[in-house]
């Protein structure tokens, strides 16, 4: 491993990087320089995927500790720096780049000349699996950018430390963690903890990271941002992923069925009386760039959820879509009014994230002075967080069999909602359930139906909707009531204009 140095003999944690970020934000920005050897630059991804760590040489590794450390190379894409601590009971000590630390495969290259490049990201490894094992847990790498893993989870979405003007504003700014404190863990430890400095041009802030890893791996973040200037849309506890095609919006080109990191946003929005309404919106691959966001007050969760976890609906052994995470942002402490925001980009591929969602919050902090939120995040796989009562489980678009004699209205569309969950297992099938459904202006509610699916033992939803304006979406709501009770979450979906 790289040569330690201790710089620091005093206790070292949140409150000192909250420090170095209200300091950082009073300054101008500064840029970072990119100061990467050009042999670096110029390597193509087969070369830079040739640098690889060596896992022999992974801090812990040797000391027999719970969590193990392995860094990335930086090259290519990876041309920004980040600096790397550990804090240990003696003092923080800054992790040198090594060129021994890594294998270089094939490339013909000269890291004896480099000095300390820093390096590009790192690694947890844990036994999350196998207890003989240390398998990956969570990955920093990229701006603000990570993600992470619960048992039996395969990578897919990712989340971040802020999101700035990803709507609105002149641009989107993509705040970067500059460096990083992670605190050697004791022996048999079962979390670790790792600090963050985030800058940008008009934000800087403090992170601590718990991760405490299992079937569902939680990280308990605590933050403080200091603004340097405004901004149109702040996004808190970020989430980014991918939806190319799914039940909703069939591929006849391809053979698997679908094919997503996450199926859907849900939301449990609160009133600020201590009431909850919990919202579900499918996701779309949408023609153009779509926009939504729900209003809230104290919000008690959302996330980017892949509800869909069988895999004959996806037929892809390789990319085992049915194992990706869902998100689940849990806040800790009342965030007030705000809003979370949906944001559906166009994608031609799966290769691209197109999906985003993000807390804003209706009042922020003048620039200076500090804004402190925390939130758990947990990544979960089969046992995910879902409403108490019933949920949709799938949402189909499209007609059964028509009368070709029948004249169809080309503006007429019909979703199928199948909705599962303890308040529908146990009614009778001929329980009086029925379908509440609601549209904006630019539709019209032809028809709603509610019966019990024997096939599956869930309730089906069919609803036909007339566009009346087909140039502006619309927006649907829809729940299944039996008497007075609601029996499930909000279903809420919007028709693409043309």
């Amino acid at each position: 491993m790289a040569v330690l140095c201790v710089w620091d003999a005093r206790a070292f944690g949140f409150d000192d990087v909250a420090e170095r970020a209200r300091q950082i934000a009073a300054k101008p920005y500064v840029a970072p320089k990119e100061q990467l050897p050009a042999e670096l630059k110029a390597l193509d991804y087969d070369g830079y995927r040739d640098i690889r760590f060596k896992p022999e040489r992974a801090l812990w590794k040797k000391d027999g500790l719970p969590f193990e450390l392995a860094f990335f190379h930086l090259g290519k894409f990876q041309t920004l720096p980040v600096q790397i601590h550990e804090i240990t009971p003696q003092g923080v000590r800054h992790i040198a780049f090594d060129k021994n630390d890594f294998d270089y495969g094939r490339n013909k290259l000269s890291p004896s000349k480099w000095g300390d490049l820093g390096f590009a990201g790192f690694r947890v490894h844990y036994a999350l699996n196998n207890p003989a094992y240390k398998d990956e847990l969570v990955v920093f790498l990229g701006a603000s950018y990570f993600r992470a893993l619960g048992k039996g989870q395969h990578y897919g979405l990712s989340a971040r430390g802020l999101a700035i003007d990803t709507v609105g504003g002149s641009g989107e700014e993509f705040p970067r963690f500059s460096e990083f404190w992670i605190e050697r863990p004791a022996p048999g430890a079962t979390s670790l903890v790792i600090h963050a400095l985030l800058d940008s041009p008009r934000a800087a802030g403090a992170y601590r990271f718990t991760l405490r890893p299992g079937e569902t791996s939680v990280a308990d973040v605590q933050a403080r941002l200091f603004l340097r200037a405004g901004v149109a849309t702040l996004g808190i506890a970020p989430l980014t992923s991918m939806f190319h095609h799914g039940e909703n919006t069939p591929r006849v080109a391809d053979f698997r069925p679908e094919v997503h990191d996450s199926d859907g946003l849900m939301v449990a929005s609160g009133d600020g009386k201590g009431g909850v309404e919990w919202l579900w919106r499918p996701l779309l691959n949408p023609k153009r760039t779509l926009v939504t966001s729900f209003a809230s007050k104290d919000p008690k969760g959302f996330g980017l959820m892949q509800r869909d976890r069988t895999a004959a609906n996806y037929e892809d052994p390789e990319a085992q879509y049915h194992q990706r995470p869902s998100a689940w942002v849990e806040p800790v402490g009342n965030w007030g009014a705000g809003r979370v925001e949906l944001m559906l980009l166009h994608t031609p591929d799966e290769t691209d994230d197109n999906v985003v969602a993000y807390w804003v919050p209706e009042k922020l902090p003048a620039p200076g002075q500090p804004l402190d939120f925390a939130y758990r995040l947990h990544w979960q796989g089969d046992q995910q967080q879902r409403p108490p009562a019933g949920w949709a489980v799938q949402t189909r678009l499209g007609h059964g069999f028509i009368d070709r004699k029948a004249k169809r209205d080309p503006n007429e569309v019909q979703y199928v909602v199948d909705f599962d969950g303890p308040a529908l297992r146990n009614l009778p099938p001929d329980a009086p359930v029925k379908a509440v459904v609601s549209s904006n202006a630019a539709g019209r509610i032809v028809e709603r139906n509610a019966y019990r699916n024997p096939l599956t033992n869930t309730w089906r939803m069919t609803v036909r909707v007339t566009r009346l304006q087909p140039t502006q979406p619309v927006e649907l709501r829809a729940f299944l009531q039996n008497g007075d009770s609601a029996l499930t979450e909000t279903w809420t979906n919007i028709i693409q204009p043309d």
